[in-house]
């Protein structure tokens, strides 16, 4: 109980009669519960039906919905310090003379009503609570009030604040409290199930409610009495007048009375508030301050009344500028009379701005200390262990007992000699701070390392008091430390050297073979179109034959040798300790031996790989790291160019080549701005009745230093250096363009034929590109066909299929140049949404007179017509060509037995 007044068990074991009573007569179950001193709810009485579980239920409900108030701190004026309300004491003229037969008569004349009993019944006599008089029972205005402020609830399901209370139905609560209007607690009736307590118990309980609450009146004059009696009269001993003895405060004193009225207020409440006493007293807060701050001052004075005690309803700052705010609480406590009776309310502010301050900054610091992630130690001047905060716990995993009083040379790892602790120590006592690195050891025996830094704290005299050190377990940061350089100079995947290692080495191994005179080799080695494993069995698969050919080339270079992995598929070998070109060539057919073995991955399949090798020796082809990688790269791509699964030694030419191919990277990026490109059109005609149906633009460069290039020389250049995207676009804006200039001057054409490049077709925005070249030119889209090598929609066919779909649905033909030339897949191909195959013209050369030519162009035309598509042969020279196309159905062709490319001015044969 908030008020703490002893009850007798006499009252308690009445108490408990009633409660058993009037739960058996109306079917529930009861229970009275308390606050105690600490603010908390617990069980004071409960029926004998009442379950634990039940009780528990409850007491966490009230707990959780009327836990004790406080007024949150809040920036108000220095009248924070007036505060009152109206009493809520039980009316002084309650009568306590009744029979002792009154409170059983009323509940007889309750049950009677509510027809529970007959009149004529009766019932055996109730054990008295309290004796008093119930004048009449609740109306229905009142009944109705009650519920709608949820003191009885029918069905907790409809409650959402008692749902968590499952084996409670139907419950009434009614709060209790004590004369002065103090909490004393609840009393409770309920049932598990819904309509389990109606408005006949809610009656039932207000009887015994208004009883309990008559006799806490009665017991707390009692005690009230007693306790002026223990103290004796008070001595004639000469006293100052009471508003000489508070105006000697400095803190603000006042009063007010159970009205609200303030009756008395001390000279330092004057100078605060800026009136005169006569001013204040005899009015009330909403006179002094308004209805708002009136407000807030009565809440304050309602927590304390029910409360019972003494209280601090508010902190706050007060004062214009930050530099002069002060920290005011204000304390309020209720004054009761001798009887227990609410009398008043008397409040007292003071000034706590200094105890505020330490507050803080021991809080501060009590929580940095407690939450800090880094392990802290304090030691007394003599080195003594004194505190230490729980990170430090789950740094060393010593708990706190083993560590008071001892020294921390109990973690000493062993790795710092004296001299190292002695320059420690130095400069600990000359400059008041150290920070390091240091190994210490944990308490099960782990040494681990830390950055520490240990501060002296003198006192005020200037002699060492403390010292404290600060630390931070930076085992992770080694361990990262260590990982980050070993992902810095070796591969993650095959944990081979990286090119920056393998540079490294390459410039050690040039450095002591300059100095000893000997020769090295380094093998470049690039895996042959290994794009076509990870795009056919995935990555992982890609990855698993990877490491496999780590290990096997591993195993074939010497433990003196160097093996690097400088990229995806690139591999490169310095091999030392030979003579002359012979000893290389045995090296490289060594490493080539791990190609004829299959790799077997986990899926099962067996795999081949080849390799292209390019080879530079030192010192004949550089005498340096970066020229002999450079040179021995540039002998790899001649072997790729050489067909492939080849090797090549580096010569001065290749290097001249090099040099050309980046004066033609250079001239290729002006190109465009400065009209070197430009486009001529061969046609396609009609095998049977020879007549135009298309031209296919062709582009060409002529640039005015080099010349004359060929699309088989810049195209690829253009793909490796991006450029390739840009032509593309500029090739099919202007065919689109020659298109309309075609039709606005009458002249018919069919369609125009556009080759699309690999990285055109992979751009996501193609689609929309094709679409905005169209709108821009007006060109129709049955005009327009875009030729595709069967190569890049294999790449990825998903995407090709989605993008080629896109491009029919616009009217757009498409075509399916260089057919078996290339990656096929019949599987794809049927779903490929394409018009015409192309049959490239290495299958047209040598018919009819070559079987095998002639055995391909024949399959190529069946394959293309059983897909319903037409077919277009290219490159037909000759008259027998065109003869033996025509015999087996192929229906349209182009070469130069009908016409060469020509520029646009030169077409109007085949336009007519």
């Amino acid at each position: 109980m908030m008020i703490d007044v002893p009850i007798s068990q006499q009252d308690l074991d009445n108490l408990l009669k009633d409660l058993n009573l009037v739960a058996e007569i109306s079917n529930s179950k009861a229970i009275l519960i308390a606050w105690n001193a600490a603010g908390e709810l617990s069980s004071m009485l409960s029926s004998d039906s009442a379950a634990d579980s039940e009780i528990q239920a409850l007491l966490c409900h009230l707990s959780g919905n009327h836990s004790a108030k406080t007024l949150p701190n809040a920036t108000l004026s220095a009248a924070t310090s007036s505060i009152a309300t109206q009493s809520k004491a039980v009316p002084s003229n309650t009568t306590s003379t009744l029979s002792s037969n009154t409170f059983e008569t009323s509940v007889d004349a309750q049950l009677a009503q509510e027809q529970l009993i007959s009149p004529n019944e009766s019932i055996s006599v109730l054990p008295r609570l309290a004796h008093h008089q119930i004048t009449s029972s609740l109306s229905v205005s009142e009944l109705t009030e009650l519920v709608s402020q949820s003191q009885l609830i029918i069905d907790t399901r409809q409650h959402s604040d008692w749902r968590s209370c499952s084996s409670i139905g139907s419950v009434i609560c009614l709060s209790l409290a004590w004369p002065s209007g103090a909490n004393f607690g609840f009393l409770c009736f309920y049932h598990h199930e819904a309509q389990g307590v109606d408005s006949k118990t809610l009656r039932l309980a207000k009887l015994i409610s208004d009883s309990i609450q008559y006799r806490l009146g009665e017991i707390l004059s009692q005690h009230s009495a007693a306790e002026a009696l223990s103290r004796g009269a008070p001595s004639n001993i000469d006293t100052v007048d009471l508003q000489s003895f508070i105006d000697s405060f400095e803190e603000h004193i006042w009063m007010k009375n159970a009205a609200g009225i303030y009756t008395l207020c001390n000279r330092s409440v004057e100078k605060a508030w800026e009136m005169p006493r006569s001013e204040i007293v005899g009015k009330s807060d909403a006179e002094l301050f308004g209805e708002d701050i009136a407000d807030i001052f009565l809440e304050g004075d309602r927590l304390a009344i029910e409360s019972g005690m003494p209280i601090i309803v508010a902190e706050c700052l007060d004062g214009g500028e930050t530099k002069n705010h002060l920290w005011l609480e204000t304390l309020k406590l209720p004054t009761l009379n001798p009887h227990g009776e609410f009398v008043g309310v008397i409040g007292m502010t003071r000034n706590i701005s200094k105890h505020k301050a330490v507050e803080e900054q021991l809080t501060l610091a009590t929580n940095v200390f407690k939450n800090s992630v880094e392990g802290v130690v304090v030691t007394d001047r003599h080195g003594n262990i004194t505190d230490v905060n729980g990170a430090f716990f789950e740094i060393t995993g010593y708990v706190r007992d083993e560590l008071i009083g001892q020294n921390p040379r109990i973690f000493s790892s062993g790795r710092h000699d004296k001299a190292f602790f002695d320059k420690l120590w130095n400069a600990l006592l000359a400059n008041g701070k150290w920070n390091g690195e240091i190994w210490n050891r944990r308490k099960n025996g782990t040494i681990f390392p830390q950055n520490i830094t240990i501060s002296t704290i003198y006192d005020e005299v200037g002699d060492v008091r403390y010292f404290v050190a600060v630390f931070a377990d930076i085992s992770a940061q080694k361990e990262n430390e260590a990982q980050l350089t070993h992902l810095a100079y070796f591969d993650p995947l095959t944990h081979l050297p990286n090119r920056m290692k393998f540079m490294m080495q390459l410039k050690q191994e040039v450095r002591q073979a300059k100095r000893l005179n000997l020769q090295l080799a380094t093998v470049m080695i690039d895996v042959d179109l290994f794009k076509h494993i990870n795009d056919s069995f995935g990555h992982s698969i890609g990855d698993e034959m990877l490491v496999e050919l780590a290990k096997r080339l591993r195993s074939q270079v010497g433990d003196q040798d160097v093996l690097s992995r400088i990229g995806g598929d690139e591999f490169v070998a310095l091999i030392s300790g030979i003579d002359n070109s012979e000893d290389a060539t045995v090296a490289i057919h060594q490493l080539r031996q791990v190609f004829e073995q299959p790799f077997i991955v986990s899926t099962g399949d067996h795999l081949r790989l080849t390799a292209s090798m390019g080879v530079s020796l030192y010192p004949s082809d550089g005498t340096d790291a970066d020229t002999l990688l450079r040179n021995a790269d540039a002998a790899m791509y001649r072997a790729k160019n050489d067909g492939r699964n080849n090797y090549a030694f580096y010569t001065e030419s290749l290097t001249q080549q090099s040099f050309e191919h980046l004066k033609l990277q250079s001239a290729l990026y002006g190109a465009i701005e400065q009209n070197a490109l430009y486009l001529m059109y061969q046609p396609k005609l009609d095998l049977v009745t020879r007549k135009t149906v298309g031209f296919e633009a062709l582009l060409r460069w002529h640039d005015p230093q080099l010349g004359l290039i060929s699309p088989a020389v810049f195209i690829p250049v253009a793909e490796k250096i991006g450029l390739i995207h840009e032509i593309g676009l500029w090739v099919l804006e202007t065919a689109c363009r020659q298109g309309m200039r075609w039709l606005s001057e009458g002249k018919h054409f069919g369609r125009i034929a556009v080759n699309v490049a690999g990285q055109q077709l992979q751009r996501s925005s193609f689609v929309d590109d094709v679409k905005r070249v169209l709108a821009e030119t007006g060109l129709p889209a049955k005009h327009l066909e875009l030729e595709v090598t069967e190569s890049v929609m294999m790449q990825n066919p998903d995407l090709a299929i989605r993008d080629l779909k896109r491009l029919g649905d616009l009217g757009i033909e498409l075509s399916v140049d260089d057919f078996g030339t290339g990656y096929s897949s019949l599987n794809y191909l049927k779903k490929l949404p394409i018009h015409k195959l192309k049959i490239d013209q290495s299958f047209v050369r040598d018919i009819p007179f070559d079987t095998n030519n002639t055995a391909i162009a024949k399959a190529v035309i069946a394959l293309g017509h059983a897909l319903k598509l037409d077919i277009i042969a290219e490159g037909v020279e000759t008259k027998e060509q065109a003869d033996f196309l025509q015999q087996n159905q192929c229906d349209q062709a182009q070469g130069y037995l009908f016409s060469r490319p020509q520029l646009p001015e030169d077409l109007d044969a085949f336009l007519s």
